[in-house]
């Protein structure tokens, strides 16, 4: 059931993300100084998305868009119970499942990152996402033995995709594939196509804090977006990043967690030891010209840690990175050196040596 509350208090989160060039409202919301963008929102995939146009708005562009979206959550969402992603979950180890073109997608591109982050982002975390249950009010510590039996589940190699027939099948019972690491940023990118396919050049899609700049600001200047401070509530940012045709996407200790016994536990799982990543880092921002690849690419770079993290990053076209620490450090990738503003004193930059 939907708790709207929490939701309608989601929705305000949305609104904290800082653009630059814009002044907040009587509310706290943000508003642009020099238009007025038209602005919708919705529920999909698990999150509150909102889709702010900056160009003249075709009639009826809000609800292909948030069409398009449903149409991929309906395929690819584990708590739809005949979702395509559920149909293969229900046939693991019995038979493979003809799928969309969408799922498909998603599930190769899936694998691709799983294998590229050596395993540390993996499409079949969903049997340990399961005990934990991180982000629910059922969220617990499973006992070792829990863990121990389902890590053999857990593992992108017993995908099998079948280009020809468009099929899938997991080479294990109770394997459970999860897309919720992946399946914002193709949902993301398939909104900008629409929008660019309408002739729209300048907007902000926001999946839930995953944010596509589409273009530039109206006034051709870049747009800033806030990167969250994984030390503070919503909406406290630690530096502003200039972006334009970009997708900037972050995965964090702050995002979703709980605390037992005095120790804080969060949701990005390492699918070799079953338990919450423990490295370095407090969260990972990706900057990326894709969502897909940003969304692929944030939660296993963060478990790869600093260094591997960055050697990844920097040998990845079209990708950069914000590494921030427990130490409060702040690394960035080559490319984003000239590109950010660091606007919290708490934090300091290093020069990644």
């Amino acid at each position: 059931m939907i708790n709207y509350k929490k939701y309608a208090f989601l929705l305000l989160i949305l609104f904290s993300i800082l653009i630059t060039g814009c002044s907040e409202d009587g509310n706290g919301n943000i508003a642009p100084k020099s238009s007025e963008p038209v602005s919708e929102n919705g529920f999909y995939l698990g999150t509150i998305i909102n889709i702010s146009i900056y160009d003249e708005a075709p009639e009826g562009i809000f609800e292909k868009v948030f069409n398009r979206i449903e149409e991929i959550e309906n395929k690819m969402s584990l708590n739809i119970e005949d979702s395509e992603i559920n149909k293969i979950n229900y046939n693991a180890g019995k038979d493979s499942v003809k799928v969309s073109q969408d799922t498909y997608n998603v599930i190769e591109r899936g694998k691709f990152y799983s294998d590229k982050t050596e395993g540390h982002f993996d499409i079949t975390i969903g049997p340990l996402v399961e005990l934990w249950q991180i982000g629910t009010e059922n969220a617990r510590v499973p006992t070792k033995e829990e863990i121990e039996n389902n890590l053999p589940l857990v593992d992108y190699q017993n995908v099998v995709l079948d280009n020809e027939n468009k099929s899938i099948y997991l080479d294990k019972e109770d394997m459970i594939l999860d897309l919720g690491g992946i399946a914002k940023g193709y949902a993301a990118d398939e909104v900008a196509k629409i929008l660019k396919e309408n002739n729209i050049n300048h907007a902000i899609v926001n999946l839930g804090g995953n944010v596509l700049a589409l273009g530039g600001k109206p006034d051709g200047s870049n747009w800033k977006i806030g990167v969250q401070n994984p030390y503070e509530p919503r909406g406290k940012h630690v530096a502003i990043v200039s972006v334009k045709d970009k997708t900037v996407v972050s995965s964090g200790v702050y995002e979703r967690n709980f605390e037992e016994d005095g120790k804080l536990y969060h949701h990005i799982l390492d699918p070799f030891t079953g338990y919450p990543i423990e490295n370095s880092l407090q969260s990972v921002t990706i900057v990326a010209d894709e969502s897909f690849d940003a969304d692929g690419l944030s939660t296993g770079i963060f478990a790869l840690g600093l260094e591997r993290g960055m050697n990844l990053v920097e040998n990845t076209d079209g990708v950069d990175a914000i590494f921030i620490t427990n130490e409060k450090q702040v690394y960035l990738s080559s490319e984003l050196i000239d590109k950010i503003e660091l606007t919290n004193n708490d934090f300091t930059l290093s020069d990644n040596k």
